[in-house]
């Protein structure tokens, strides 16, 4: 059931043929290079310290950025119908801030909007009651094929660049690396992929030979050409037996994970940026105070070093990132975090993190492709 799932997630909704949305129209874009458009957001952040100093961290976009991002997001869509329109919404105008326009200090940003399956969508499938096609079928998979070939033909030029995506968006994403770039010459321009929040499988024990043949796990950030894909789940809440990710059927293969905080292995301290008011890419959740005495906090983001590791492991049910909370409920600095919280405010077990699955290795993603576009651009030189 959870695989049925996983490729519903990015299966066509929609029957008979649509019409391919103009690529060429740059309304069709979130962000594009050269615009005032999603990506061109304030991501000033407060750094919170554990002994609950507070100091400001600004940000700036850099336009002479060597490579290029291309992003497809996530389920975020609030149209009624199971496919969304080509009309911004607040969703995807506030999905481009959680989990894309930060990587503006390393990359040229572009991103596609497209016809995805929307939450209204998503719910009827959780709820069996629509069935998916082939993900090469759907309209989902043909705007982003149609996006990328555009945006190759037109603005690419030979640039290396990194594929950002997220849940439907990395589904979507693996899919086109598969059939568009794996083994491929277009590959080669390839700095990497980060694909978060997905099942993506990988031959179990080794790096590559699941989904992708030539495309192998990111061990160190000066590594390109790789894939970095993890889905997080709190270390007191690891996934169950009915999880939406980390699980793969064949026994022969594992879930791709790959720690942002340590690529190499092991244990690392996250470096995340959290919306100060407890956004997530779909929902708010109320924060509690992030200092005490409490304080105003004026920028939109906040980052808590010191509060957050991760590590790549595996329980009977899956493989994937676990993500311990260092609290000190006496410090004067908050003790936790929000992003797993269901309607009722229980821990939506089987999802896991997912909501902040970006969020919380923001900072770790922006260093590795900043480091990684330098090797690439250092090897074709």
């Amino acid at each position: 059931m959870v695989r049925v799932v996983l490729v519903a997630l990015v299966a066509c909704l929609a029957f008979g043929q649509e019409k391919p949305n103009n690529y060429a129209d740059t309304k069709s874009w979130l962000c594009r290079p050269g615009q005032h458009d999603a990506c061109d957001v304030d991501l000033t952040t407060t750094v919170i310290a554990p002994n609950g100093k507070l100091t400001r961290e600004t940000w700036k976009a850099d336009a002479n950025a060597p490579i290029d991002c291309f992003y497809v997001y996530p389920t975020v869509s609030t149209d009624a119908t199971p496919n969304s329109d080509m009309n911004p919404d607040p969703a995807e105008l506030n999905v481009i801030r959680q989990q894309f326009a930060r990587l503006g200090s390393k990359c040229r940003l572009y991103a596609p909007m497209y016809r995805q399956i929307t939450l209204a969508g998503l719910g009827r499938l959780l709820a069996g009651a629509a069935s998916g096609v082939a993900i090469d079928k759907g309209v989902h998979y043909d705007d982003v094929r149609d996006a990328w070939n555009y945006y190759l033909e037109h603005d690419n030029k030979g640039r290396g660049f990194v594929l950002v995506g997220h849940s439907q968006g990395s589904y979507i994403l693996a899919e086109l690396i598969r059939q568009e770039i794996d083994g491929k010459p277009v590959q080669a321009r390839m700095v990497s992929a980060i694909l978060p929040g997905a099942t993506i499988p990988v031959a179990r024990g080794k790096d590559f030979g699941g989904k992708f043949q030539h495309v192998p796990l990111c061990r160190s950030a000066s590594q390109t050409g790789c894939l970095i894909a993890y889905s997080s789940f709190r270390a007191t809440s690891p996934p169950p037996a009915n999880t939406r990710f980390g699980k793969v059927p064949d026994a022969h293969m594992a879930a791709a994970c790959t720690n942002p905080a340590a690529l190499s292995g092991g244990s690392g301290e996250l470096h995340a940026y959290l919306s100060s008011d407890g956004q997530t890419i779909v929902s708010k959740t109320p924060v509690k105070p992030w200092v005490k005495p409490e304080r105003p906090i004026e920028s939109p983001w906040v980052s808590v070093p010191g509060l957050l590791t991760a590590r790549c492991t595996t329980n009977d049910n899956a493989t994937f990132l676990e993500i311990t909370v260092h609290g000190d409920p006496s410090g004067p600095r908050t003790d936790d975090i929000v992003g797993d919280l269901g309607a009722g405010g229980q821990i939506a077990t089987d999802w896991g993190l997912h909501l902040v699955d970006m969020n919380l290795a923001m900072g770790d993603l922006v260093d590795i492709v900043g480091q990684q576009a330098k090797a690439w651009v250092k090897a074709k030189r």
